[in-house]
């Protein structure tokens, strides 16, 4: 049911001819009926945000929000003053439409960077989409087709609460890195919560999931997670139930971009543990996580550790103290990399699941952490080779 899920909530995507496939569903609506309308926030730190970042930063400031518009198709990144009003527009397109101010819709948007979008196929997309909108499961499954661009199939999630219920639905498959992944999200829950109890839900659910995928490096400019709460349920959960459910929904999503990464053929986990501070095996996580040398190898079912080792030895003592006579390396359950060298060998190593551990002890400590990435296929290349034409 995707972002239908939670009550209070009516969803729609349509097809606005943004897209350049034909026949795509291209542009989605998600509204809150209320009776709250609290909502947060996380959006990406690329200096280059979107103009519909730009705007939906702004407007999300008061902690409110009654609907978001979503499309596909085009990013309205580096469009300036143009690609703003563009946003603007849309806004007071879906405000007349529901009835409320501009300032109460949020917009996101996701595609070609450095074009505008076609506006009026946008606006009258957006009537289409309000003409569609519906609480039903086909309703949130439509909305979540129409956020995708290079996925290949639609990314949702639904938890069941104490009285209450959180949906979310996350279109990403490329271009995704920290801080955040490259994304469009948005999570819906009908419980009673203030603005200020989602937004710090949202933070610390964003830092152990969004935060700690990485398809190929690269950060987006148009990334947006919202939170919106309808409070139609009635329930003030506990908080700590609330907050450990936002993280499950954000963690499921951000699982399921790594398992859709663009062309990929294994997913990756990395665990690092005994290290001497959550930043200290986060810093270790990533570099291998980044590690191009290393995501080819895994591509070949090569469990190839010097690309794992060289890998952490980039990150600096000072953020990382250990010692390298002392880190061990296991590939799916096999050690072929004990006390900084050489250990069983590398033939042992199952390499044909889908999913590959790779657990990393420094034995300097007792922090741990882990990170999701992909492999890097002739696949990829061939997608992203061909993304303008």
């Amino acid at each position: 049911m995707s972002v239908t899920f939670a009550q209070g909530f009516s969803a729609a995507g349509v097809e606005a001819g943004i897209s350049a496939v034909a026949g795509k569903k291209d542009l989605a609506l998600v509204v809150n009926n209320g009776p709250l309308d609290a909502a947060a926030g996380v959006f990406t730190s690329n200096r280059f945000c979107a103009a519909p970042v730009q705007w939906t930063r702004s407007i999300i400031a008061d902690g409110h929000v009654k609907a978001v518009i979503l499309n596909s198709g085009g990013a309205n990144a580096c469009t300036g003053q143009a690609g703003y009003e563009q946003s603007q527009a849309t806004a007071r397109r879906v405000a007349e439409l529901l009835d409320v101010a501009p300032e109460d819709i949020a917009v996101c948007s996701t595609g070609l960077i450095g074009e505008l979008l076609p506006l009026d196929n946008v606006l009258a997309g957006a009537g289409a989409a309000f003409a569609a909108l519906d609480d039903t499961a086909e309703a949130g499954a439509d909305a979540s087709h129409a956020i995708m661009t290079t996925d290949t199939k639609p990314k949702t999630v639904e938890i069941e609460g104490d009285g209450y219920r959180i949906g979310g639905m996350v279109k990403g498959s490329g271009m995704i890195a920290p801080q955040l992944a490259t994304m469009l999200s948005v999570i819906t829950t009908d419980a009673v919560v203030t603005a200020g109890q989602a937004q710090a839900a949202l933070l610390a659910a964003v830092d152990t999931s969004f935060n700690r995928i990485d398809v190929d490096g690269c950060q987006s400019t148009n990334d947006t997670v919202l939170l919106l709460a309808s409070g139609a349920s009635g329930v003030e959960p506990d908080p700590d139930e609330f907050n450990a459910m936002v993280a499950q929904a954000c963690a499921s999503l951000a699982r399921q971009i790594i398992g859709d990464g663009e062309g990929a053929s294994h997913d990756i986990r990395i665990s690092v543990t005994g290290a001497t501070s959550v930043d200290a095996a986060l810093a270790c996580g990533r570099a291998v996580a980044a590690s191009n040398l290393l995501k080819c190898a895994i591509s070949g079912n090569d469990p190839n550790w010097g690309r794992i080792v060289s890998s952490i030895g980039t990150v600096p003592a000072s953020v990382a103290p250990y010692d390298a006579d002392k880190v061990t390396v296991d590939v799916n359950g096999v050690r072929i990399c004990e006390n900084g060298g050489a250990g069983r060998d590398r033939s042992e190593v199952d390499m044909t699941p889908r999913e590959v551990h790779i657990d990393i002890d420094l034995n300097a400590g007792d922090a741990e952490a882990t990170v999701w990435t992909d492999d890097l296929t002739h696949e990829y290349v061939h997608i992203n080779a061909d993304y303008e034409s």
